[in-house]
């Protein structure tokens, strides 16, 4: 019989983040204890990203290194989440010694799955139906900070995006039951909440919309910054907007996906908006809150992208001035639009060749906006070390930028005012402000 010790892994994007907050809070309410070194677990789990195909190489890739740790039936290898959900019975084929492939809403009953394990593989990718997910409080991976799902699911099939066809279409949770949630976790300590969908601004229960559920988090709960991920940019709301100007709690930063400068492009993508809209959205944002931080995803080389197509993302990211951005090149993901519709006609050496410059674009462009920080003083949680230099202090500004800085132990999990000193095109460098 394995220890009921469990390793768990996530890739992809800040749901997935959630998902295993979840998923966790259900394994030790079986019993089972987290270990950081899979070495060391009964029940190894690799939450998976299917957004795109690196993703799910690498996911893939993990799990055969991870089967070399099963020994005489001593431990339990699962695939949760995404690539779990789209791949299905492939995944056996493609990774024999998996015991587990649970979909987007299966991977929270794999504590009652382990108790009933029989020695046989199980797929389990069936959609719908009752679920526990939405009773259950997640448990957060740093002691200061949270993801809170508010949303599960999809309902806009951009054409490039497997993600409603592996989360299903939408489904809102109770304001009451978020509220629940963020007041245990700030019982615990957590500062910082960042509330979390796939579109956080199409949320909506009963009479309540997203700004009305942000006004109650604030309002009805002592938990200090509040934040939220993903916007999309056909239904960011005038209200919204308007409540980054006048929430104190609400933090400086939307992440707001723009794919491409393209208006034709964006129609082929199924957007919903024109570059006009979105500028007109990003002003808006900026007259409101002026120190707001505008991150974005950027994708080339969707299918039929011509190179003066191209040319205009790049003046968007010029012109936008985005803080930070993902960028990506265009992969084919079976069973969408995209894929079932159009030929992947943009060679891969000029996918590569247009998202190297993008890549630079963006670089320069984001050290030039770093460049304003210094000599401001922000408000930053102080929630970690820096990966190279355990001496040194990791924080979030209001605007989600990482900064760095020396101090002493007693500033963790501390809100403090920090001086930008120095910056580059991803870190801020400051010091405790006098």
């Amino acid at each position: 019989m394995f220890a009921k010790t469990y390793y768990l892994h996530s890739y992809g994007c800040q749901m997935n983040l959630a998902d295993s907050g979840i998923l966790a809070a259900a394994m030790e309410g079986a019993g089972y204890r987290p270990v950081a070194d899979p070495v060391e677990a009964g029940v190894i789990i690799l939450n998976t990203c299917s957004v795109r195909e690196r993703a799910e190489t690498r996911a893939i890739g993990r799990l055969r290194e991870l089967a070399g740790l099963k020994k005489n039936g001593d431990s339990c290898l699962c695939a949760v989440g995404c690539m779990a959900q789209r791949l299905g019975d492939r995944l056996i084929n493609l990774v024999p010694e998996l015991d587990f492939v649970l979909g987007t809403e299966r991977l929270f009953d794999l504590p009652r799955l382990l108790a009933s394990r029989n020695g046989s593989p199980t797929v389990d990718t069936v959609m719908g139906g009752d679920s526990d997910w939405a009773e259950l409080a997640p448990v957060p991976d740093n002691p200061y900070t949270a993801n809170v799902t508010i949303t599960r699911g999809c309902d806009n099939y951009c054409a490039y995006c497997i993600v409603p066809y592996v989360r299903g279409p939408e489904r809102h949770r109770a304001p009451a039951a978020i509220i629940d949630d963020i007041k245990r976790l700030a019982g615990r300590g957590i500062l910082e909440v960042t509330l979390v969908g796939q579109n956080v601004n199409s949320y909506v229960y009963g009479e309540i919309r997203f700004p009305d559920l942000i006004r109650r988090v604030a309002r009805d709960t002592d938990i200090p910054r509040i934040r939220f991920i993903t916007s999309h940019p056909k239904d960011l709301s005038d209200d919204l907007i308007a409540l980054l100007a006048d929430e104190p709690k609400l933090m400086g930063h939307v992440h707001l996906p723009l794919q491409s400068g393209s208006d034709r492009i964006l129609a082929l993508m199924f957007r919903g908006y024109g570059y006009d809209r979105y500028r007109e959205r990003v002003s808006g944002l900026r007259r409101a809150r002026p120190d707001i931080a505008v991150t974005t995803d950027l994708m080339v080389g969707f299918p039929g992208e011509t190179e003066a197509e191209y040319q205009m993302t790049l003046a968007a990211v010029r012109e936008i001035a985005f803080d930070a951005a993902f960028m990506f090149r265009y992969s084919v993901r079976e069973g969408t639009w995209a894929a079932d519709h159009m030929a992947d006609d943009v060679p891969e050496p000029v996918k590569l060749e247009r998202l190297t410059a993008l890549i630079g674009l963006q670089k320069e462009v984001a050290y030039q906006v770093n460049q304003r920080e210094i000599g401001r003083t922000r408000s930053v949680l102080i929630d970690g070390v820096s990966r190279r230099d355990a001496a040194i202090l990791k924080g979030k500004t209001e605007g989600n930028k990482t900064i760095l800085l020396r101090g002493g132990a007693d500033l963790r999990g501390r809100i403090v005012p920090v001086t930008v000193t120095a910056a580059d095109s991803w870190t801020l460098h400051g010091e405790p402000a006098a």
